[in-house]
């Protein structure tokens, strides 16, 4: 059986719309001098309260929050790169509501916990969007919500049944095509409150600005090297001083912890992304695409899509890629085959738009766990809290990660952290070359359910029945 994603799409156009992109994310490659502001590298040995190893969105929100808790106790934050340049510089821009990464990955693995789940990521959403506002962050905020589309019959059920939980508003192929007219969709299901814009970098950038303001220091290329708790304080080399800190929170995400435990709960996985050139309004018109809402389909391999601010199509998904041995590496970015699957993807979506062209391309890796959304944990005796494995959704969980953490270290309960989602922790990956047997086995498996209505084979029913199956 074939999916709409199988058709033919001419080659020469696919290579003709990528010939003149840029390999870089379109977020970073567009800001302005202005916007970049530099931070200094750490030469010197410093004594802190809170240390925060990690400058994208998980770490600049604990750093924030702790800031704002605490005003008179000395928080550091360092970055080994730049602030924002890894995931939280070139994801998509989708803050979504969900904390589990998605409905029914939520109600698979803790149905008890659902309702206080949904509730919780709709009120982190919404005090995301608050301080937003209240701090003046100019990241492009846009409550637009969020429209799934099904692309093959067997997805129109599921959109259906979503619509009758509550999960949104469910629209037959007339009314998603009267939204945005893809020749593939056959019904949708949109959902108003649950889904928020940004623009990534800006908001990495702003949340670093609140930062200081609120009294944090933070230092860029300045990699944490080794975590000592041997005495008293904590102590972590970086290559060039020493920071002394009473607690620590490691936000480092997809690249190996100071903690060598914890290091087979999540595997690096390559997502990659497209950004077209600005669109005419006469462009935008041929596919009716007139409101702001993001986009994804709902096939295992999923696309996401959205509107940028200056008119753009940001387009990625569909191929995520595992390498041998968890390795991270930035030669892995510049994959050809997958930027062109991407671009035929594209125009099979939108075949009106065979004038435009691609301006970026870029790719990074993100942590999954077999979970497929965050775990916490705490470390050398309480003083140590760490959270990984948000699976390419932590625009917005990030901040929820952040307010569990500082829970943890503070060590007084919260319904934050009595939630057996945070209590428990996922099963491990095994090590290699078992990993990326499995992951490239439910991978293929993954792939065939798509190809065949959504029946799921042996393997995948098996990983259901033992709480590691994944269904977004």
């Amino acid at each position: 059986m074939h999916t709409v994603f199988d058709a033919d799409v001419d080659p020469g156009l696919v290579e003709r719309s990528l010939a003149g992109s840029v390999l870089g994310s379109v977020w970073l490659e567009t800001l302005s001098g202005d916007q970049r502001l530099q931070y200094p590298t750490l030469t010197g040995a410093v004594t802190c309260d809170l240390l925060v190893v990690g400058g994208g969105y998980t770490g600049l929100w604990t750093a924030l929050h702790a800031a704002r808790r605490h005003p008179d106790r000395r928080v550091v934050l360092i970055e080994a790169e730049r602030i924002g340049w890894a995931a939280s510089g070139r994801n998509g821009g989708f803050v979504d509501a969900s904390l589990t990464h998605g409905t029914e990955n939520g109600r698979s693995r803790w149905p008890g916990e659902l309702d206080t789940l949904t509730a919780m990521g709709l009120a982190n959403l919404d005090g995301m969007q608050a301080e937003i506002a209240e701090l003046g962050l100019d990241a492009e905020w846009e409550r637009t919500g969020m429209l799934a589309v099904a692309t093959e019959p067997h997805q129109v059920p599921w959109l259906s049944a979503a619509a009758a939980h509550g999960d949104g508003a469910f629209l037959d192929q007339a009314a998603v095509r009267a939204e945005v007219d893809s020749p593939t969709y056959r019904a949708g299901l949109f959902a108003a409150d649950t889904c928020a814009l940004v623009h990534p970098a800006k908001l990495a950038l702003e949340l670093a600005r609140a930062c200081q303001e609120a009294g944090v220091t933070i230092y860029e290329h300045t990699a944490a090297r080794s975590l000592d708790s041997g005495g008293a304080t904590l102590r972590v080399d970086t290559g060039g001083a020493v920071i002394t800190t009473r607690h620590a929170v490691l936000a480092t995400n997809v690249f190996p912890s100071l903690l060598r435990r914890n290091r087979l709960h999540t595997v690096p996985v390559y997502d990659y992304v497209l950004a077209t050139e600005p669109l005419t309004d006469a462009q935008f018109d041929r596919i009716g695409w007139r409101h702001r809402q993001g986009i994804g389909d709902t096939a295992n391999q999923f696309h996401y899509y959205r509107r940028s601010r200056d008119g753009r199509i940001v387009f990625g998904g569909y191929d995520a890629v595992y390498h041998f041995g968890r390795r991270v590496d930035s030669a892995y970015e510049d994959r050809a085959e997958t930027y062109r699957l991407l671009a035929r993807h594209f125009f099979l979506t939108f075949p009106q738009l065979d004038d435009v062209r691609f301006s970026h391309r870029w790719a990074g890796p993100i942590d999954t766990n077999t979970r497929f959304c965050a775990h916490w944990g705490l470390a050398r005796d309480g003083r140590v809290a760490y959270v990984n494995g948000f699976t390419g959704l932590g625009v917005g969980a990030a901040r929820f990660a952040a307010d569990v953490c500082l829970d943890l270290l503070a060590g007084e309960p919260t319904e934050r952290t009595r939630l057996e989602m945070v209590r428990r922790k996922p099963m491990p990956f095994p090590p290699e070359p078992l990993a990326s047997i499995g992951i490239q086995a439910t991978r293929w498996s993954l792939d065939r359910a798509d190809h065949c209505a959504g029946r799921r084979n042996l393997l995948l029913r098996t990983l259901d029945a033992v709480g590691l199956g994944f269904d977004s």
